[in-house]
């Protein structure tokens, strides 16, 4: 059934072209030139002359000479505010209808990221392509896909601009979007999809719980795996599986998922497949396509055209901002084992945009790919170069060591006695001491970066732990408005969120 989706060039007919079948340059130059022709009579279109680009010779590298790069405040202050006054054919053809509201996870304000009914009708293509990969995995529990699902996502009751547009999370877009097919297994259903604060609906779904046979699970690890504890704690049952026996999958995007594994395992009854996918406000970018994939797959032949600059002090600067005028790579021209930012060219009129995640390439000849953080998520005080990888990686050989649950954590570096010091404030309701936890994550770090071991003998001199309650950090992110599906609490605190958050921690002391 994938193949129906995912079309390949049949081998004879790639032999005698000598085209190599599903080739990831030809794919990407297809969508490419897709989009700019789609786009060539909008606004933007017309300023950069895709209509030349489409008729030179290379056009991927005549779209890169042309189109400059854009973060969002350059791309929000040149060409979406004006969608947001009803202004049509902008950036991409016809007025918008929705905006996924999307803060990041270090922006304090809001981010409007245009949705059109073309990412939309994308999005769900690709979903359906992840549904059906589901079957190529070994002992699959095939009655948990005929059973319902739970998305746990944002609020379908949308808020409505003064142009006629909606806005909200985009999980709350997709739901209020759901073909009529879905009304059959979807859950929480139209009435709970509609509330807006979050802990009335958390307990909605709690209350409902036991009426549901739920099979698969879709929502961010951190607020599906507070359901799971709600409903348990509820019905005082031993396991989840106790209310939804059914229940075998778990789809999960958004963050990286180690972290919350030793968490979501106690809450089991018996094992379950994880199946990861990568979702943004900005599209849907790839997913984990069979069970011994090293990576996700990105999905190069859907409407989004993408580039990869390589994370590195010539490309960015200490701060993570990019550079004016970076060096971008093709899908062709990456390397496996190098950290990328990744630029998008989508059909919502994002134009090299840069998301602010990074990746490494695992599987070249796949495109497979592991998110390994954020642009401006890293420690590399005095060089230790410390990623969100690193990190969660530590954090999970951490827990499963201990058998402890880690739900969430966050760091900051400073100034400490003439050198500099980390201090890092983990999430865990387990019995342990904060002082074994900093020595465990010290010694996990040193084994997984080289750098960060160098430093940690010289200008790194000590890291500190700080041992909070699980509900502590979902305060904080209450406190913030940020509280629900689309909202992940930062890894790396620094500027106005590092403030925030001390003086939160003060407050409560």
């Amino acid at each position: 059934m994938a193949r129906i989706i995912d079309f390949k060039i049949p081998k004879a007919i790639a032999t005698a072209l000598r085209i190599p079948e599903n080739d990831a340059r030809r794919q990407q130059l297809r969508v490419l030139k897709k989009l700019l022709k789609k786009a060539r009579f909008t606004a933007f279109g017309q300023k950069y002359r895709f209509d030349d680009i489409l008729l030179s010779k290379h056009a991927g590298k005549q779209f890169q000479q042309r189109v400059p790069v854009h973060d969002y405040n350059r791309i929000y202050e040149d060409w979406w505010k004006q969608t947001l006054e009803g202004v049509p054919d902008v950036a991409w053809p016809g007025k918008i209808k929705y905006y996924a509201l999307s803060s990041g996870t270090s922006e304090s304000a809001s981010k409007y990221i245009p949705v059109t009914k073309e990412m939309l009708r994308s999005n769900r293509i690709n979903y359906i392509r992840q549904l059906l990969s589901v079957f190529t995995y070994s002992n699959v529990p095939r009655n948990a896909v005929t059973k319902g699902f739970l998305m746990l996502g944002g609020a379908t009751d949308l808020q409505k601009g003064k142009a006629g547009w909606f806005a909200g999370d985009l999980s709350g877009i997709l739901a209020k979007n759901r073909p009529f097919w879905f009304q059959t297994f979807y859950k929480p259903g139209g009435r709970i999809a509609k509330i807006q604060d979050w802990n009335e609906k958390l307990n909605e779904i709690v209350e409902k719980a036991p009426d549901w046979d739920i099979g698969y699970i879709v929502g961010v690890p951190a607020w599906c795996q507070m359901c799971m504890e709600m409903i348990v704690q509820h019905y005082k049952v031993n396991t989840i599986h106790d209310i939804w026996p059914n229940l075998g999958f778990f789809v999960h995007g958004g963050v990286a998922f180690e972290p919350y594994k030793k968490g979501f395992e106690k809450l089991l009854g018996k094992p379950i497949i994880y199946i990861e996918n990568y979702l943004s406000s900005e599209g849907f970018i790839g997913y984990k396509d069979h069970e011994n994939a090293r990576g996700m797959k990105l999905i190069l032949n859907n409407n989004i055209f993408m580039e990869f600059v390589p994370f590195d002090d010539s490309n960015f600067d200490a701060d993570g901002k990019m550079v004016e005028n970076p060096q971008a790579l093709m899908i062709h021209e990456v390397e496996e084992g190098r950290e990328y930012a990744l630029l998008m060219s989508t059909n919502a009129g994002a134009w090299r945009y840069l998301i602010g995640d990074t990746l490494r390439f695992v599987d070249k000849e796949r495109c497979e790919v592991v998110i390994t953080g954020r642009t401006k998520h890293f420690l590399s005080l005095v060089g230790e170069h410390l990623s969100v990888e690193n990190m969660n990686r530590a954090v999970q050989l951490v827990s499963e060591e201990l058998n402890i649950s880690i739900p969430e954590y966050t760091v900051m570096g400073f100034p400490h006695e003439n050198y500099f010091a980390h201090k890092w404030f983990v999430a865990c309701d387990d019995r342990i001491e904060a002082s074994v936890l900093a020595e465990k994550i010290d010694a996990r770090l040193r084994e997984l970066n080289d750098d960060y071991a160098v430093e940690r003998t010289s200008a790194l001199k000590e890291v500190f732990l700080e041992k909070l309650s699980e509900d502590t950090f979902m305060k904080f992110m209450e406190h913030k408005g940020k509280l629900g599906s689309q909202h992940k609490f930062p890894r790396v605190l620094k500027g106005k969120m590092l403030q925030d958050w001390t003086d939160f921690l003060a407050g409560k002391a």
